[in-house]
């Protein structure tokens, strides 16, 4: 009897650390079994399937580039250093300058008002060497490379490794190992990132780089717009790397006392989840137009013309598509194997929850990292443009997420007031999920992807806030879901 009341009282939660899990395994759940998979589905059956290869190589490079940062952990807090941090250091500055470098010379070279793509990708309209399948080099179409793609990839790795490395080097002259929960350093990283973030909005809000260019540099508006671009990409930038940095110190400092029980489930996570899914991800960037040439040739009970369109009959694959119905079946794998991961987690919750709380975080920020990889591509001349931007918008708001779901992870069962729900604290609860839910449909409301789903709330970049729009529903119930948080909070109830 004394067992069980000792059990029970170990699992009290208050209600405030409860929403924070619920709001974040909602996004996540929402994110993997309903935007992810809509976006493959828009891809598998576009009328080209550029989208579909640019898609699947960021993708890949993402899950890669997650596996290399665990690997990099592996090899500095398993239990040791395995190699000395220094080593990773230099490799990490190496490959962070190399980032750097590429990123930069691919958005801002070869520019001109009518090639708003710069040398982003390879190959181009012009290139050919080897075609195949009516290809430009071997079999792969204009565009199949993205080299911001392989810079930012380059460049988060690169920055990982520094910065696990300097937390390595600390830790071996200093033998602490408590978890230091949330610091102030992390504090304020995560409200740097946010004020960041708040200030692009409001930009965003009130005018766009197209706009601001124009009138800055009259004669010369693409220059001006160029100029505009490269001090936004600073602010966001500085706002992902804040955000980043909150989120792996967190999660460092989370796994510090309990490695033993942690370091196998995070390989596992690497190894056998996002290594085997980038590689994955990578061959069918790499054979999906040889596949679709060879799919459409199936004569066998129609599965040709089931399973592929092609509009013309004298350019195969380079105008073939998957059909809907092919889209319809790869859809439900996606949504599935996504599905089937979630479940799996809440099953083993109550036996491996450190391995479920780390997992989420991780898969949290590479969602975060998939949002800002899979929305490089620039604007068409002409259009305002925006979409690389609010793909760094979006990284920066689920890195925050990851970094305050961590935080409330350290003692996420700790016994806390005695205060019963009670009327009032039921409207807390209801009250603040509805306004963070409401809240949350006008902040994805704000990015305006052609090729994706329609917004549920009208945002027009550079219309200011007048009239009825996604940033004046986000700030009204955001800041109403915050004043009934801090009452939840204050009053401390239990579940």
């Amino acid at each position: 009897m004394q067992q069980a009341q000792q059990r029970e009282g170990g699992e009290r939660i208050s209600w405030a650390r409860a929403m924070i899990f619920a709001i974040g395994f909602f996004f996540i759940s929402a994110i993997l079994i309903g935007q992810l998979p809509s976006y493959v589905f828009i891809q598998v059956t576009a009328s080209s399937l550029q989208g579909f290869e640019t898609g699947t190589f960021s993708l890949g490079l993402v899950c890669l580039a997650g596996f290399a940062v665990i690997q990099v952990i592996m090899l500095l807090f398993d239990p040791k250093p395995l190699i000395p941090p220094g080593i990773l250091t230099v490799i990490g500055w190496i490959l962070a300058v190399a980032g750097l470098a590429i990123t930069i010379l691919a958005t801002t070279t070869g520019c001109t008002p009518t090639n708003h793509a710069c040398n982003q990708y390879f190959p181009t309209a012009g290139t050919l060497w080897n075609p195949l399948l009516g290809g430009k080099v071997l079999w792969f179409q204009p565009g199949a490379v993205d080299f911001v793609v392989v810079g930012l990839t380059l460049l988060t790795v690169g920055a990982a490794m520094v910065f696990y490395s300097a937390l390595a080097k600390q830790e071996m002259r200093n033998p602490d190992r408590r978890d230091l929960g949330t610091t102030p350093a992390i504090r304020w990283m995560i409200v740097g990132s946010v004020m960041l973030l708040i200030l692009f909005m409001v930009f965003y809000t009130y005018t766009t780089d197209s706009g601001l260019g124009a009138q800055l540099t009259p004669d010369r508006p693409f220059f001006g717009q160029k100029l505009v671009d490269f001090f936004v990409g600073i602010i966001l930038g500085a706002a992902i790397l804040l955000a980043a940095g909150a989120f792996a110190l967190r999660l460092h400092y989370l796994m510090r006392p309990v490695r033993k029980r942690t370091m196998a489930g995070l390989y596992a996570i690497g190894a056998l989840g996002l290594a085997q899914l980038g590689v994955i991800l990578l061959l069918a960037w790499f054979i999906v137009y040889p596949l679709i040439a060879w799919m459409h040739t199936w004569t066998f009970i129609g599965l040709g013309s089931f399973l592929t369109t092609c509009s013309k009959s004298y350019d195969i694959p380079g105008s073939c598509s998957f059909s809907q119905d092919a889209g319809y079946l790869v859809d439900t794998i996606v949504t599935m194997g996504f599905f089937t991961a979630l479940m799996a987690a809440v099953w083993a919750w109550k036996s491996n929850r450190n391995l479920v709380i780390i997992g989420g975080g991780v898969i949290t920020a590479v969602i975060a990292f998939s949002a800002l990889l899979v929305h490089t591509a620039p604007d068409s001349p002409g259009v305002p443009s925006g979409q690389f931007f609010v793909g760094m918008m979006l990284c920066v708001s689920i890195l925050v997420l990851a970094s305050i779901w961590t935080a409330v992870s350290r003692r996420e069962f700790a016994v806390v007031g005695e205060n019963n729900l009670g009327c009032l604290g039921m409207w807390l609860v209801f009250g603040t999920c509805l306004f963070v839910y409401i809240a949350a449909f006008g902040f994805f409301s704000i990015p305006g992807f052609p090729d994706e789903t329609e917004p549920n709330i009208p945002f027009a970049p550079g219309g200011g806030l007048g009239g009825y729009n996604a940033v004046v529903i986000l700030l009204i119930l955001g800041v109403l879901a915050a004043i009934q948080f801090y009452f939840l909070t204050r009053n401390r109830y239990k579940v």
